[in-house]
């Protein structure tokens, strides 16, 4: 099952009053890394992010890590079966489970149950994310910059 999201962008006209700018299904998924399909929704250099102009940053090629200083929101669908790809990046990730459900494991062999409307803040840690199930699970991310932890306790780090 490939991965299918609408996206709308809101802008200004030249009054200053609310527009829809761009409304449509997303055409920019890649496989990741791990495996899984992703469509990169937006991305800022910096933040805070500006609010003016034309440019649509979904088309730029970007790691799973924003810019230094800036965000990234993505959506993720694991495929049935995927097991973990464990990474770690130095952001803070405000994470929804939009649909299915989902394992989140940590580098110590600890591991989270996700399921459907379930949110999650992970703070710069190695995590992945693992579908044990038969359905595909898409996950939202919004990935901001952060500053490295003072320790890194994984032997990779």
């Amino acid at each position: 099952m490939a991965l299918k999201v609408r996206r709308v962008v809101t802008g200004h006209d030249g009054a200053g009053n609310a527009v829809i700018v761009k409304d449509g299904i997303m055409e920019n998924v890649i496989v990741m890394p791990s495996g899984s399909s992703a469509a990169l929704m937006w991305a800022t250099d910096e933040t805070p992010g500006p609010v003016d102009g034309d440019d649509d940053p979904s088309g730029r090629k970007l790691g799973i890590a924003p810019p230094e200083g800036g965000s990234a929101f993505r959506i993720l669908e694991v495929a049935p079966g995927k097991k973990a790809f464990m990474h770690r990046t130095d952001t803070i990730d405000y994470v929804i489970v939009m649909k299915g459900e989902s394992v989140m494991l940590l580098d110590n062999g600890n591991e989270v149950q996700m399921q459907e409307g379930d949110v999650m803040v992970q703070r710069g840690t190695w995590h992945g994310w693992e579908n044990r199930s038969s359905q595909p699970c898409q996950i939202g991310f919004v990935l901001i910059s952060a500053k490295p932890p003072s320790k890194h306790l994984h032997p990779d780090g």
